[in-house]
């Protein structure tokens, strides 16, 4: 092997450079002689470095995914050569790969209910949509295998990865993979639709999601197994099962050490007076947790299990009167006589464990407030209390459309 192979920053150079040639537009058969022998090389962690290095530019996810299957497919056969450890079954990564298994199979017994179609009577057109509507509407359940990669793979990996921005890039495809399904499934439910928009926006769809299968397949799933510990891998297939496991049987949960005692997940610290607790879900101080329920948009507040007034926030703007003088009073006694009878029937049916909430509205002063009460139990199912939460639903009940992220000024 040359020395010039074996200089991992000249190939990455090399490769960067091809990449570019490719998003550029030059011609690919003088690319790829020029650079053959660094092609000849490519590895997993070469293309995440080299879409990292592109961001870096200044390169943006969306400049970057239009060439990105163009570039992939050109290393495909030595991306597909590397070497890796599979994982070992009751892994997360394992039902990962497995889910993406079970998802080809039933995209290619679509392709095959497409092609029986091809040449048919246009008579035929209604029945076939209706034939195929199902099978995109199942396919909508994948989206749990892009959740639990987005909300428990890429939290991981970019703690463990200095090359973690091509990650936005695969979140950015996820998005364009959804938007996809959607309009498919929206052709498909048109009386308007003709087979040429369909058929092209299916082609788009599949082109989408064999080239994500491939991307899992042949760069992130090799490198994180290089670089996630088995503990890792093992607090990611906890986590896990907060999701659907589309298209396979739900695995058997592992025993977590965690798991049975509440107290040990949850810690309270002080430093520097500076008290701080600390759970599965973050860590907050006492001036960011009264920050938090201060400036949700909710009126909350908290009653213990001996119906004794516990808490309650200061929102901007309150419904209902509240001071300080209330905490340690019986809720019985925070409502008049006329309706202490139906709290105390909330909180009985809250306590026998009959109703887990309930919810009543009205208008006040020109607003439409929504109050709810939820039952608050604890692991054991135990009842711990009732919280409270009026909110204000004017606005929300005018809502129409849709105001997406994107569309924020």
């Amino acid at each position: 092997m040359s020395e010039f192979i074996n200089n991992n920053e000249k190939r990455l150079e090399d490769l960067l450079a091809f990449s570019l040639g490719i998003m550029s537009g030059e011609d690919g058969r003088m690319l790829l002689e020029k650079y053959k022998e660094a092609i000849e090389h490519v590895t997993p962690h070469d293309m995440l470095n080299l879409e990292d290095k592109q961001m870096q530019m200044g390169i943006t996810p969306i400049t970057i995914k239009k060439d990105v299957n163009k570039v992939i497919n050109i290393f495909f056969e030595k991306l597909k050569e590397y070497s890796w450890e599979k994982p070992q079954e009751g892994t997360f990564l394992y039902y990962l790969m497995l889910e993406n298994r079970a998802y080809e199979f039933k995209l290619n017994v679509v392709k095959k209910i497409i092609k029986s179609y091809k040449g048919r009577e246009v008579s035929d057109f209604d029945q076939f949509k209706n034939d195929l509507l199902s099978h995109f509407e199942e396919f909508s359940k994948f989206e749990s295998h892009y959740v639990k990669k987005e909300n428990i793979l890429f939290p991981f990996l970019e703690k463990k990865w200095d090359s973690y921005r091509p990650i936005t890039v695969m979140w950015s495809l996820h998005d364009d993979i959804r938007k996809k399904l959607i309009q498919i499934i929206q052709i498909l439910k048109s009386d308007a639709s003709s087979w040429a928009d369909l058929n092209k926006q299916i082609g788009a769809y599949y082109f989408l999601v064999f080239g994500m299968i491939q991307k899992e397949s042949l760069i992130i799933y090799p490198v994180a197994s290089e670089t996630i510990s088995d503990d890792e891998w093992g607090e990611m297939h906890n986590q896990s099962f907060e999701y659907p496991f589309p298209f396979i049987e739900t695995p058997v949960k592992p025993k977590s050490r965690k798991e049975p005692v509440l107290e040990k997940q949850t810690e309270i610290s002080q430093i520097d007076g500076d008290i701080k607790l600390k759970s599965e879900t973050g860590e907050l101080n006492l001036e960011q947790i009264l920050l938090l329920l201060n400036n949700l948009p909710v009126d909350i507040t908290f009653v213990d299990e001996n119906d004794k007034v516990r808490f309650f926030s200061r929102p901007k703007e309150r419904f209902f009167p509240r001071s300080p003088a209330i905490i340690g009073r019986a809720v019985q006694n925070c409502h008049p006589p006329e309706s202490v009878h139906i709290v105390e029937k909330i909180v009985t049916a809250f306590k026998n464990g009959e109703k887990d909430n309930a919810k009543f509205w009205l208008e006040l002063k020109g607003k439409f407030i929504l109050i709810q009460y939820f039952a608050l139990r604890n692991d054991e199912n135990e009842y711990k209390g009732v919280i409270e939460v009026s909110q204000d639903v004017t606005g929300i009940r005018a809502l129409e459309g849709e105001q997406r992220l994107l569309d924020w000024i």
